[in-house]
């Protein structure tokens, strides 16, 4: 057991403070919350010894807790292992007893933690040394004790005075002081990094800085036909423009003035390079035409419009590179824009896209390839990676652009899986590696000998990055396994899944989307701005907001009007039904319990409450008062059919329970024999039926349909794996739900990156 008078611990690489609930790995802070920190400090409890799921299911989800607790536990355990980087199969920590629990099987130190020193006591005497304070009244008034008298109550007034100035101009000259370049650690340690996701959605590849900073060029891979391709956006921003709608398109990258984007393509294993202007085209047509009337060109962003200008309909231009294909997908465009770099047979290429003139800076040594060309930020030297095939090593190289020699610049032992890119000052330089089992960034400084130093979240997979020229920012690829919404058109032959909404949630929680009535909005739980709340988007969920504040929201159900969202509140005193309107007031709580839903007719809620002893439905006025019991023999998440004539409802809240109804104004519950859900979430209400997803066929799931009128039920797709929460249109064409643990990339955000 842990001792009472340690909260830290050793084991490996890691430490371990289950006060603070940090976990670090080689003195770098790995992030681990919720759940999965929980397990460990179970598992670190006993070592040992077998932990089981019971224990792990009553300490980790209380018995008022609804989520399907075998995928909420197993989720939480894989997070764990991720943080661990540890093995279900060869597992160095965790070693699982099937059916059972789990074991924790690796040595455990427990540290002693140093008490706090006692207050120094002011006196006469030789004084121990003294940390040093911030300047402050505190610390002047704890180093010079002061009398409450009149002439000391001045000098007391001067001291605060003068630790108050001080302090200003100490903050200020943190503030304004040059920023010295990076010279092997941060340039000044005043100055924090901030990360945050650096676009709302995932499905993003090869994030690359506009010329200023502020805007963003990146690959969307997604899943929806017509909508992968290249897409630009202002940094941070909801609305992306989709420049091109071909999913082979890869590897953006700007002009130098900002005004057009190149990108590589690659048809029948052939790569070209493209141009399109970064508007979309409306410019790019416009200068098109000035520069043909005008006849002239005097920069090469304008002698690559005048070429094009004969097919100024035709924004996606591809250029010419003089015979020779790129052989990968990479490319950048130089400072002063003659010139495009791209990998070919044997080595780095630079071309001109104004005359197609074409020259070779590297070659390549025999079973050897240069890839992942970057241009310096004065444009005189060439960054490129050289892979060995003989020792499957990597070597970051550069070379003039003139060509000539190349510089040794580092080997790394690991895989290099993306370009590396120079510092804002290019004075070190920025790369990916797979050195520690999975992709991480690094960097290493160009005047010094001192080792790589990781830069990206630990135990979060990164790669892909890019500096910006200006505004001090690093983007980067990470590894999400966070809760997404996916959907699903069964009106459409192929019903194909594709992404809606991503990363709703990194815990186990949520998303539980819901269609309003009229099928234009999107209801759905997230964590994104902190708290589990209530969001509001399109049926596609774009164009979201926010809509509660109130810590812990769940279960979103819509009023008929689509006007009014009922949802549950966890709070001290119990689960709280809240209703609230979309236009304004504010949550008004109804009665306590869970899993509400809207009556037809918008006069009731429904809601599940155990008040009686067993869970039940309940129901009460929309406007509150008193609730009343709709079910006498266990029911639980209710939902009305849309003609008003049946309450239907699964039985328990456990796996896969029955689904049961009962006539609109009371009498005989009877179960509806051929729907069985995986969860209490997964199934929903239409107009013509009851659409439901069960698990079956090994690890996938099925999602059927049972028919009101015929009383039978049919197959209408396969999802790869088992959601907990469905929702569908009232008309039954458009489904949602959510994939756990489907692995995302989502494009980060770091500002202050020196």
């Amino acid at each position: 057991m842990i001792r009472d008078q340690s909260s830290r611990a050793r084991f490996g690489p890691y430490d371990v403070d289950l006060h603070t609930r940090e976990l670090w790995k080689f003195g770098t802070r790995v992030k681990l919350v919720g759940q999965a920190f929980e397990i460990l400090a179970m598992l670190l409890s006993r070592p040992g010894e077998l932990v089981t799921r019971d224990e792990m299911r009553s300490r980790l989800w209380p018995a008022d807790t609804f989520v399907d607790f075998n995928h909420g536990l197993n989720a939480a355990v894989n997070k764990l292992r991720d943080a661990l980087s540890d093995s279900a199969d060869n597992p160095r920590y965790i070693e699982t007893l099937p059916r059972r629990g789990y074991r924790f099987i690796s040595q455990v130190e427990w540290l002693d933690v140093r008490p706090a020193p006692p207050p120094a006591k002011p006196n006469s005497e030789a004084r121990a040394p003294v940390e040093p304070q911030p300047v402050s009244q505190f610390t002047l008034e704890a180093q010079f004790p002061i009398e409450a008298s009149p002439a000391h109550s001045a000098w007391r007034r001067y001291f605060m005075g003068v630790g108050l100035l001080f302090t200003l101009l100490m903050a200020a000259a943190l503030v304004i002081r040059p920023v010295s370049p990076f010279s092997g650690a941060k340039a000044d340690p005043a100055i924090v990094e901030h990360s945050r996701p650096l676009l709302p959605f995932s499905d993003t590849a090869a994030p690359a800085f506009s010329p200023d900073g502020v805007s963003v060029a990146f690959f969307r891979e997604h899943s929806k036909p017509g909508e992968a391709g290249i897409y630009v956006s202002p940094v941070g921003g909801d609305h992306p423009l989709q420049l091109t709608s071909d999913e082979r398109d890869r590897c953006p990258v700007w002009s130098p003035d900002g005004r057009f984007i190149a990108f590589t393509r690659q048809a029948n294993k052939v790569s070209s390079i493209h141009i399109i202007a970064a508007d979309g085209g409306g410019e790019q047509k416009r200068q098109a035409e000035k520069a043909l009337a005008a006849q002239s060109a005097s920069t090469p962003i304008q002698r690559i419009v005048t070429g094009a200008a004969a097919k100024v309909a035709d924004l996606d231009h591809e250029l010419s590179t003089g015979g020779m294909s790129p052989t990968r997908p990479e490319i950048d465009w130089s400072p002063n824009g003659n010139f495009i770099a791209f990998a070919g047979a044997n080595g780095i290429y630079l071309f001109s896209p104004v005359d197609s003139a074409l020259h070779q800076i590297t070659k390549a040594p025999q079973s050897s390839q240069d890839w992942g060309p970057v241009f310096s930020p004065d444009g005189r030297t060439v960054l490129f990676v050289r892979d060995h095939e003989a020792d499957l090593s990597n070597e970051i190289l550069s070379v003039s652009v003139d060509g000539g020699d190349w510089r040794h610049i580092f080997s790394e032992r690991g895989k290099i899986s993306s370009p590396p890119k120079w510092s804002y000052d290019g004075r070190s330089v920025i790369f990916s590696s797979s050195r520690t089992g999975h992709s991480a960034l690094w960097r290493i400084t160009l005047d010094s000998a001192a080792e790589a130093v990781q830069v990206s979240e630990a135990g979060s997979p990164a790669w892909d990055p890019a500096v910006s020229r200006r505004g001090y920012r690093l983007a980067y690829e990470r590894l999400l396994r966070s809760l997404s919404i996916w959907q699903m058109d069964l009106a459409t032959s192929d019903k194909r899944p594709y992404l809606a909404v991503s990363s709703t949630s990194d815990t186990d929680q949520g998303p539980g989307p819901q269609f309003s009535p009229d099928g234009q909005k999107l209801a759905y739980m997230s964590d994104r701005s902190g708290t589990m709340e209530i969001w509001i988007g399109n049926r596609d969920g774009s164009n979201a907001f926010q809509l509660t504040a109130v810590g812990g929201a769940g279960t979103p159900r819509w009023s008929p009007d689509s006007e009014t969202i009922a949802f549950d509140v966890g709070s001290k005193s119990g689960q709280k039904i809240v209703v609230m309107n979309l236009h304004g007031g504010g949550p008004q709580t109804l009665a306590e319990g869970v899993c509400p839903s809207f009556s037809r007719d918008g006069k009731w809620v429904y809601f599940a409450s155990r008040r009686t002893g067993d869970w039940q439905v309940w129901k009460v006025p929309a406007s509150g008062g008193s609730p009343l019991q709709v079910t006498q023999h266990g029911g639980h998440a209710a939902l009305e059919s849309l003609d008003g004539k049946f309450v239907y409802y699964a039985k328990n809240p456990l796996a896969e329970p029955e689904v049961w109804r009962v006539p609109i104004d009371g009498g005989d519950e009877a179960p509806v024999p051929l729907v069985r859900p995986g969860s209490w979430a997964s199934w929903q209400v239409t107009k013509n039926g009851i659409l439901f997803v069960g698990p079956s066929l090994g690890h996938q799931a099925v999602l059927s349909f049972y028919d009101f009128a015929h009383d039978r039920t049919m197959t209408v797709a396969v999802l790869n794996r088992t959601p907990f929460w469905l929702s569908a249109t009232p008309d039954a064409k458009l489904v949602a739900f959510d994939q756990p643990g489907q692995e995302q990339a989502q494009a980060m955000l770091v500002e202050n990156f020196r």
